[in-house]
């Protein structure tokens, strides 16, 4: 194992937190910092290695803290500087890395560079963002924002259009400016002087425009998010949607081309980069609604499946604050329940303008809406889910009655359970963390089965996708009959003896008694 192999990250687990919607501990029903030291213990006790935290800097909140108008303070709402110190002490003291969310593509209108930038041409701070002039007295190019309309605004002090790739109050920075470059460096020293070990950069992928040589911009499809270092894929994200008309034209996922989308990511950077593994974000509807089964019956076991089949793959797993219960989607009966500004803009523009029916848009919100995965964290049963004393900025999802973190732990067979049982393999097990990752099954439409192997060690991952019976082609897999059990989400007693079925929604991992050749 060469030295590259041994960086801390790649045997960590992150855990990402959505503070809004984390834990409240002042009864305003927004989620805070001092609520999230006040749960450390849970993801202490779940086996977390780092924790990825969403912008908790000063912004207007136009989207939810991703518009940041002070690189270097503490949103009011989720409290003070010294909140922050002491929630940095707290993951220090339980061995937990802190990863925050940097937002630098853009920053919020609000920003004072953007004050100064839009007040004049000759404003120092007016480089800092992309300025074009109107073209026939409209905008320069048919670049359409992340979240609908045009991806310009007028400013009359200048008479230029802006960029902004997102909200009108998101606008874009202008990274060929060393300044700004400069700019960026500093505050992240800043951070990385209290303790932050790292951050996970937001769409930096968008950082770089399609500048021609005269300084203007080229007319261009929509722009669609790419990746980082780890890198985060989101191919796979996209394969429930019809191709071409965006996620939220829904079409039933062929588990065959899921198989081919990772596959293609776990072999082209084996030795080469590293992946991060994830089902859900803060952007990202709950897995368990989405390539699971919610209902009564299959969902803890749907839910430790995806857990299983993602998490023995090569790279950092991600685990979504409520993906480690189960969380599921929710489903309110009309718009003016959601608060995000994508959803909000795509019902608007789906139903006055293109005259869609609104029970056909709902039923895409429901499925891929990104409040999905922002409705508050399920505490407890009790009001609120636990997740705080008064009103919820969001309303917590009413299932909460019996989902939530209490029940989980004291449950011993719990999805809780399942996933700290798989962060603690993949430090027993290095195979799990280094080895190859070899595709088999390809074209099976329900089953996905992969080997991970290396000079000592081989695991084979079997899943089931479907919530019926599969009879496995063992032909085409490794010789499992004297092959160890090494997690699987039934107890070992109901595997068979001769393993040629899955039962609906079950995932295995055999450790093969061989050394590979």
């Amino acid at each position: 194992m060469n030295s590259s192999d041994q960086v801390w990250w790649k045997s960590s687990t992150v855990y990402q937190i959505y503070p809004r919607s984390f834990c409240d501990s002042n009864g305003d029903g927004i989620g805070d910092i001092p609520g999230i030291t006040s749960k450390l213990d849970h993801l202490k006790t779940l086996g977390v290695d780092v924790v990825w935290l969403s912008p908790v800097y000063e912004s207007p909140n136009d989207d939810n803290g991703y518009d940041i108008s002070n690189y270097r303070a503490i949103m009011g709402e989720f409290g003070t500087m010294a909140d922050f110190d002491a929630m940095l002490a707290g993951m220090s003291e339980r061995g937990m890395a802190l990863m925050m969310d940097l937002v630098v593509n853009h920053t919020s209108d609000e920003h004072e560079w953007f004050r100064q930038a839009r007040s004049s041409r000759d404003n120092p701070y007016h480089d800092y963002y992309i300025w074009q002039a109107p073209v026939d007295g409209r905008e320069p190019t048919n670049w359409e924002s992340a979240f609908s309309g045009s991806a310009w605004t007028f400013n009359e002090a200048t008479g230029e259009y802006y960029l902004h790739m997102f909200s009108p109050k998101q606008p874009d920075l202008n990274w060929e400016n060393p300044k700004v470059r400069a700019e960026v460096y500093d505050l992240m020293h800043f951070w990385f002087k209290k303790g932050v070990r790292g951050f996970r950069m937001d769409v930096i992928n968008l950082i770089s425009k399609p500048w021609r040589a005269d300084g203007s911009l080229p007319d261009a499809p929509v722009v669609q998010q790419g990746f980082l270092q780890p890198a985060f894929e989101f191919e796979h994200m996209d394969l429930d949607s019809q191709p071409g008309k965006g996620k939220w034209a829904l079409k039933a996922l062929h588990l065959p081309d899921l198989k081919a989308s990772l596959s293609r990511w776990q072999n082209g950077l084996h030795g080469r980069g590293w992946n991060s593994l994830y089902w859900n974000n803060h952007d990202q509807p709950r897995i368990v609604s989405r390539l699971g089964d919610d209902g009564p019956q299959y969902r803890e076991r749907s839910a430790k499946m995806l857990a299983t089949c993602l998490h023995l793959m090569q790279g950092t797993p991600y685990v979504y604050q409520g993906e480690e219960l189960g969380m599921t989607n929710v489903a309110w009966p009309d718009i003016t329940h959601y608060q995000d500004i994508e959803t909000r803009n795509m019902y608007r523009v789906a139903t006055q303008e293109k005259g869609q029916s609104p029970d056909k848009v709902l039923r895409s919100i429901h499925a891929k809406g990104r409040d999905n995965a922002r409705t508050p964290m399920q505490w407890t049963a009790q009001a609120h889910g636990g997740f705080t004393t008064g009103r919820p900025w969001l309303a917590v999802n009413k299932n909460h009655d019996h989902i939530n973190a209490e029940a989980a732990l004291a449950q011993p067979d719990s999805v809780f359970h399942h996933y700290r049982q798989l962060l603690a393999l993949r430090k027993q097990w290095p195979v799990l963390v280094h080895g190859r990752y070899t595709l088999l099954l390809p074209a099976h439409p329900h089953v996905f089965a992969y080997l991970r192997s290396d000079e000592q060690h081989s695991v084979v991952v079997l899943c089931n996708f479907s919530g019926q019976f599969q009879r496995l082609p063992l032909t085409e897999l490794p010789d499992l009959r004297a092959a160890i059990p090494l997690i699987g989400n039934l107890p070992f007693e109901e595997w068979p003896m001769a393993p040629d079925t899955l039962a609906s929604w079950e995932a295995r991992a055999y450790r093969l008694p061989h050394t590979p050749a």
